[in-house]
């Protein structure tokens, strides 16, 4: 599994010229999903998410977690971390999983992340033509791989 992990002031994401999923302060998180993805994946990018120390403290340094700060979180689906641009111009989605799988780890991730902050985690739409807004707060944003935990 893929995070890319964005330290915001508020998102939102829209279906439909309707707001779904909303939040303040926080993390606004974009989640890809591939094939031989299961549990253990997901409870990596959980406990590293969570425990991630991105914030700052009371001296200004990044030392404090989305735990910490109670900050909220918004998860959107987004197969497209999963682009392979090898070849030509036109990207290959073939490295992400197709919905039947990536849809119930998406949500998996969901309500262990939920769990794991004792707050709901707000979402898009899977498999919606989204719009995400955002107001980036750095800006911090991180890569994460399950499969590459470098």
């Amino acid at each position: 599994m893929r995070a890319l992990i964005q330290r915001v002031r508020s998102a939102n994401v829209s279906v439909n010229a309707q707001t779904i999923g909303e939040i303040e302060s926080g993390l606004l998180l974009l989640i890809g999903v591939t094939h031989d993805d299961g549990s253990a994946d997901i409870q990596f990018l959980v406990n590293k998410i969570a425990n991630l120390r991105i914030f700052s403290d009371e001296n200004g340094v990044m030392n404090r977690s989305v735990l910490d700060t109670g900050g909220a979180v918004l998860a959107v689906s987004q197969f497209t971390l999963y682009a392979t641009c090898k070849k030509g111009n036109r990207p290959s989605w073939s490295a992400a999983a197709p919905g039947s799988v990536s849809e119930p780890l998406f949500n998996q991730f969901v309500v262990q992340l939920s769990a794991k902050l004792g707050r709901l985690v707000a979402t898009g739409q899977f498999g919606a033509d989204m719009q995400v807004s955002l107001c980036n707060d750095g800006p911090v944003t991180i890569w994460l791989d399950s499969n590459n935990p470098d």
